[in-house]
């Protein structure tokens, strides 16, 4: 794990501007800026259908967008497949996971992107069993990740520990931003809060963190800043330290209609949101 903190610029790590996006009739995304700083967690909220999975997914590489531009690190990039996100330095952890049960924690940690071992075992494609336990181990104790034994089948895990391990598998590889599809979703209090502490690490490592949830109450106790989306059309972007729920809820549910908010942004270089 590197200091981010420490060789990043001011400006935003990764920055989206007027990005569109339609699926047939349906207009999905229309003109979203949106932007996430080093040592920052950015909520995105909304109802169901307001574009939050939209645009995580256009900026991971899934559904390109049809019009608007991303920035990386103050450079204009192009991300036409999962692969370039990844290689920029854009991870991603869906709902859904994408765990092996039957598989343990090393394995899954590393499933994709095994390590081989030197020598002779190298010309055999046998596995460095050794080597991935050990960064595994290094990985897990950096980011306090709650599980006893690396070698337990993902399946016999928690919730919550199945949600870190999700995480610190999208973190092998140390990248500058981490988007979360909902990660404390169906769990109980002890597993979200072990989540949301995973979350506080790596905002306090210098990533970018961007987190997709309908609980505000979650999103209040890790958000520097939450972007609301509203039918596809940002609603507001609000700081949590100077926000009320109500104000939240009322940008969610569209019941100020005065048009996008901005209040009272902790940083310089953010800009206002659609219309801006």
């Amino acid at each position: 794990m590197t200091g981010l903190q420490e060789t990043e610029s001011p400006g935003p790590l990764l920055e989206a501007r007027g990005i569109s996006k339609r699926f047939g009739r349906v207009q999905a995304l229309e003109d979203v800026d949106f932007d996430v700083h080093a040592g920052e967690v950015v909520a995105l909220v909304g109802d169901n259908g307001a574009g939050k999975s939209t645009l995580i997914k256009a900026i991971a590489g899934i559904n390109l967008a049809d019009e608007g531009r991303i920035y990386f690190r103050g450079e204009e990039v192009r991300i036409s497949t999962p692969n370039d996100a990844v290689t920029l330095g854009i991870a991603t952890v869906y709902q859904d996971l994408a765990l092996c049960d039957n598989l343990d924690v090393v394995a899954n940690l590393f499933l994709g992107q095994e390590e081989i071992a030197a020598g002779p075992g190298g010309v055999l494609r046998e596995l460095d069993e050794t080597e991935m336990e050990e960064r595994a181990h290094e990985l897990m104790e950096h980011l306090a990740v709650t599980i006893p034994n690396l070698r337990s089948k993902v399946g016999s895990l928690s919730g919550g520990q199945r949600q870190q391990v999700a995480i610190a598998r999208a973190m092998l590889g140390d990248p500058a931003v981490v988007m979360l599809d909902e990660p404390t979703a169906a769990l109980g209090i002890r597993q979200t809060a072990q989540v949301l502490g995973l979350v506080k690490r790596l905002r306090d490592d210098g990533h970018g963190v961007v987190v997709i949830s309908h609980n505000l109450e979650n999103v209040f106790a890790v958000a520097d800043r939450i972007h609301v989306l509203r039918l596809g059309h940002s609603a507001g972007v609000f700081s949590t330290g100077t926000t009320a729920k109500g104000d939240i809820v009322a940008a969610i549910t569209g019941a100020d209609e005065s048009g996008p908010l901005v209040i009272d942004m902790p940083r310089a270089e953010a800009t206002a949101v659609a219309g801006a």
